[in-house]
């Protein structure tokens, strides 16, 4: 085996980000890509090290002629590897990124939950943290979007999706590919252009390294990490500060990291006196942790700008309905929501 400063970086980020713990059991989605080719070299060479047993997982979108060959190709990797194969493919294919991604995760789970891994774990690197901050910035999102692609989270109960090469860019998983000559599916998808997120790889990034920063994909990973760690701090203090509005719990700003275990019953009322000593920022956050219960779509800026300024608004302002048909109105000190 070889071992290179990529295996070392790797090796001390899972230790010292407490990714996998030793003897776990990881489920490695596997495209056949670049970058899932490095994940899943890099954790057969550290095996040894930490005593897991490895899994390969593989989703056919059928989006592409070739779908079935690079299903067979990846599953003659893990033969290779003498690693356990799991398919899962699409009845129909999938028709857009964001269906794509879902379906993926919900096979991802049910292959996992089916065979008792802890772990689910995806090659995305820093070059794509980069890519999920433009493409967010771009459609108009607060920080939470910005921090998008975190490197652990709760994906169902028991299973958690780790990525751990957010800090490695997708020109170093190339190199590495290469140097120990692994066997790269390459995905046309991935040059089509009809998708925002491939200009944005393919047009928009080199524009930016080119004229701007050469560096430019680590600049932006380092600035979502940043805000990963700023979004959690804000989004515990809201919680904090939400329960004592909605008069439960301690409400007061103690950063616990106990679960959020809100859940509204319409009608509600929220008291304007403990809101309006609170700075806008975590004004917003409330109002928008409450719609995000209530609404069946995620709320817009408008929704959660109109809740807030009920904060500050005259007795029996109210706003028009939201989706759903719930309105929102003043009552002396109280929102309350109905």
């Amino acid at each position: 085996m070889v071992w290179t400063p990529l295996h070392a970086k790797i090796h001390r980020t899972i230790r010292s980000r407490h990714l996998f713990e030793r003897n776990h059991r990881l489920l490695i989605a596997v495209s056949g890509g670049q970058d899932s080719l490095c994940l899943i070299k890099l954790l057969l060479d550290l095996q040894s090290k930490w005593g897991w047993y490895l899994g390969i997982a593989h989703c056919d979108h059928r989006w592409r002629s070739d779908s079935e060959a690079n299903a067979h190709h990846v599953e003659n990797l893990a033969k290779t590897w003498d690693i356990s194969f799991y398919l899962e493919t699409a009845i129909a294919p999938v028709n857009s990124e964001a269906a794509a991604r879902d379906w993926r995760y919900q096979a991802l789970s049910a292959i996992a939950k089916a065979n008792n891994y802890q772990y689910i774990v995806t090659g995305h690197t820093a070059s794509d943290r980069a890519e999920t901050l433009l493409y967010n910035l771009i459609r108009g999102t607060g920080a939470d979007g910005l921090q998008a692609l975190t490197w652990q989270r709760p994906l169902t109960t028991g299973i958690m999706l780790v990525r751990p090469l957010l800090e490695i860019t997708r020109t170093q998983t190339e190199q590495f590919c290469q140097e120990l000559k692994l066997p790269i599916w390459e995905d046309s998808t991935n040059q089509d252009l009809q998708y925002a997120r491939n200009r944005i790889r393919q047009e928009l990034i080199p524009y930016l390294r080119e004229n701007f920063n050469p560096q430019v994909e680590s600049a932006l990973a380092q600035t979502a990490e940043l805000l990963q760690a700023e979004v959690e701090y804000l989004e515990k203090a809201a919680q904090q500060l939400r329960d004592g509005a909605l008069g439960i719990g301690h409400g007061a700003l103690g950063m616990g990291h106990e679960e959020d275990s809100f859940t509204p019953v319409l009608p509600l009322r929220l008291n304007r006196r403990v809101l309006q000593k609170a700075p806008l920022a975590l004004q917003r956050r409330v109002m928008r942790q409450v719609l995000q219960q209530i609404l069946t779509d995620a709320p817009s800026f408008e929704h959660i700008e109109k809740l807030t300024a009920l904060i500050i608004a005259p007795n029996r302002s109210q706003t028009d309905p939201f989706p759903g048909g719930a309105i929102a109105q003043v009552e002396g000190d109280w929102i309350c929501l109905k």
